[in-house]
């Protein structure tokens, strides 16, 4: 009886609350309204806040707290997690007001929503992808901006994200005996990442897997493809001459040598 009684209790309370908010809303003094909408966005309740913005925009519009409530109108969904819609009134913002003071602090926001939309390394990458676009923007547009270091980190966070998507591909194609493409998915990821603290990884994977091809090949193919890993195996030694992977590369060079020794 007494948890019945507890639920009626909250019960009236959401529906008091929302009564009140109801009233709210359907006040006609504009002033009032956005103090009131100040006031939700100051307790962190976001939805309520929002639908007060949008409710007064037409009236503040042309007047001299429009851009301020605007930025604020934007930042509630950004505050709420709401990237997506964030994202297009940042956009309108710039839009609207180009020579803001704010300007800045807004495009970098605008980029961070991507950002904070990007997906785990396993699905589609678009929204990684447009955040290095926005953020590569930014820094060539504020060079001087203090947050060139926040857009920095973000563009390397995003290129690991789109280095493992390409990683976890190519593994998945080797681990389907797929060698060939394999090979050609490794070696793209050590050409497209030099910097990776895995580029010789990436190097000595894809010489396996131009090994695995040849000798899964053929016979009057695989003098052709064994060729292939010689060949991968002499760029390995020119770019990653110090490597600690070098020893597993030499002896894949070896038992190459001797699948063409044997072949001839």
């Amino acid at each position: 009886m007494n948890r019945i009684i507890v639920i009626f209790c909250l019960i009236l309370g959401l529906s008091s609350c929302t009564s009140k908010f109801q009233k709210i809303l359907k006040n006609k003094d504009t002033d009032f309204k956005v103090k009131m909408a100040e006031k939700y966005f100051d307790e962190k309740k976001y939805v309520n806040a929002q639908q007060l913005f949008e409710s007064v925009m037409p009236f503040v519009k042309g007047t001299p707290r429009y851009e301020e409530l605007y930025l604020k109108f934007a930042n509630s969904y950004y505050l709420d997690k709401d990237y997506e819609n964030a994202e297009n009134l940042f956009k309108t913002f710039i839009e609207y007001f180009p020579a803001s003071a704010r300007t800045e602090e807004v495009e970098f926001l605008r980029a961070y929503t991507y950002f904070k939309r990007s997906p785990k390394a396993e699905l589609d990458q678009t929204t990684t992808n447009r955040t290095i676009q926005l953020m590569q923007a930014f820094i060539d547009a504020h060079p001087t901006s203090k947050r060139v270091k926040d857009a920095t980190e973000t563009i390397d966070a995003c290129r690991s994200k789109l280095e493992l998507k390409d990683y976890k591909t190519a593994t998945l194609y080797y681990e389907l005996a797929l060698y060939r493409s394999a090979a050609i998915s490794y070696g793209l990821l050590s050409d497209g990442y030099p910097d990776s603290k895995n580029s010789d990884q990436y190097k000595l994977l894809t010489i396996k897997s131009y090994y695995k091809f040849a000798e899964n090949s053929f016979v009057d193919k695989q003098k052709e493809r064994f060729e292939k890993v010689i060949e991968e195996y002499n760029d390995f030694v020119d770019r990653f001459s110090d490597s600690p992977l070098l020893p597993e590369a030499k002896k894949i060079k070896q038992q190459t040598d001797n699948f063409l020794n044997n072949i001839k």
